[in-house]
């Protein structure tokens, strides 16, 4: 049945393969059970709901991403974008959680209607290919930083910005001990060595009281106290307007990085760089972020985590059906699932931030109206942290370096609309 559906001896993968890919992928994101919530629950929303919901937005928008578009892509709500939600929009702008929810629908349904033109697949072929290229390492240097972030390896410093953490000691120590575990099963050839060396790694927090196993089998709290509460009375606001165009910007450059990225690395994408199936991937996106407004939850967007399940040979929806299905498995498990720290994840983020760097052998760093914009992109992601500023500037800066240098024959009309909008995203937002 799998075979027929996903065709996986045509994209020269197995069951197993795809079953241990989803199950890598999960482990890698399922940190976002415990910080969506978190964050959330800072504008006054119920964080016991808070965690049902993240569950069930990610589950919707990876199946559909697995059943539709037959990609190994996963989707839960999204990193600084639920910041955005809680410390810009409600504590920062002082608008009620309601409102935020209001713009997180009003995103998803103009996400729908962008998908159903095709003007996101738009967005993306006016993109170069050196561009493509970029991103994908870029988003490889961008995860890598989250994982050694997430343990403590590099820190904050008022000084330098960053700095060398504890790493003789605690979850600095951990994530190191299991980035050379983990990094000799893949000299080793192991098959899921990304999985095993998650595993190995929470198994060794346990005695260094790092991994915390708290319990097995809980009961999902109630979404009733989030579940569809809209407050539309500011909907035709300047605010509004500002709040739903910022979560559009975000939400639209982040999944496209992703999904050129992961798929670059999968060797997913054909000659002129275009995704398979990206219009029925955006929809899922679209879809997730939709149905996530409405249970009471920030916008839901495609993971770079899904970097590491491709990483271990994830090519079809198999693997995301896999995901979807351990994100429900979560909802009962949820006290086993969220004992795996950070520690043990961030090997896998740092190795899989280098297998994403190898599509960077194609650029050609002797022309340098290609190579310096595809580098602006990539070094501008880890730092700014941010994939969507990323492309934003290493886009203005393709289309500013060819019009200085006489080369605005190569500049598509599609890249000078997204430039200019880009510019007055800068000026004005």
């Amino acid at each position: 049945m799998f075979e027929k559906y996903f065709q996986l001896k045509q994209n020269g993968t197995t069951v197993k393969t795809e079953v241990i890919a989803g199950i890598t992928t999960f482990l890698t994101m399922a940190y976002i059970l415990a910080v969506n919530p978190n964050i959330l629950s800072a504008t006054g929303m119920d964080i016991n709901a808070l965690f049902t919901t993240t569950a069930i937005a990610a589950i919707v928008g990876t199946l559909v991403m697995a059943l539709w578009a037959k990609l190994p892509f996963a989707l839960a709500p999204g990193m600084g974008l639920n910041a955005f939600f809680a410390f810009s929009v409600v504590l920062g702008m002082g608008h009620s959680w309601q409102f935020a929810l209001t713009a997180v629908l009003i995103e998803g349904l103009i996400f729908i209607l962008l998908t159903v033109f095709n003007i996101r697949e738009a967005i993306v072929d006016a993109i170069p290919r050196s561009l493509k290229t970029a991103i994908s390492a870029g988003i490889g240097l961008f995860i890598a930083f989250i994982g050694l972030q997430n343990a403590g390896i590099i820190v904050n410093n008022d000084a330098t910005l960053v700095s060398l953490g504890e790493i003789t000691q605690g979850t600095g120590l951990l994530a190191m001990l299991g980035i050379l575990i983990t990094g000799a099963l893949l000299i080793l050839k192991v098959k899921g060595a990304l999985l095993i060396g998650i595993l190995a790694t929470a198994v060794i927090g346990i005695p260094l009281g790092i991994t915390q196993v708290q319990g097995l089998v809980s009961t999902p709290p109630s979404i009733e106290p989030i579940f569809f509460k809209f407050e539309f009375a500011q909907i035709l606001s300047w605010d509004m307007l500002i709040v739903v165009f910022t979560f559009l910007f975000v939400d639209i450059f982040d999944t496209l990085g992703t999904l050129v990225g992961v798929s670059g690395k999968a060797g997913m994408l054909d000659k002129e760089g275009r995704i398979p199936n990206a219009k029925k991937a955006f929809m899922a996106d679209a879809i997730g972020t939709t149905v996530g407004s409405m249970i009471g939850t920030s916008t839901v967007t495609t993971y770079v985590e899904s970097a590491s399940g491709v990483s271990e040979g994830g090519r079809t929806g198999l693997t995301a059906m896999v995901t979807a299905g351990c994100f429900f498995l979560a909802l009962f498990f949820a006290p086993l699932f969220l004992s795996i720290p950070g520690a043990a994840t961030a090997p896998a983020l740092v190795l899989v931030g280098l297998f994403m760097l190898s599509p960077i052998k194609e650029l050609d760093l002797t022309d340098y109206s290609e190579a310096i914009p595809a580098f602006i992109c990539i070094i501008a992601m880890p730092l700014a942290y941010s994939i969507a500023e990323g492309i934003t500037l290493g886009l203005l800066s393709y289309v500013i370096i060819n019009l200085l240098s006489g080369k605005w024959k190569k500049l598509s009309i599609g890249m000078y609309i997204l430039a200019i909008l880009f510019i007055l995203k800068y000026l004005f937002i």
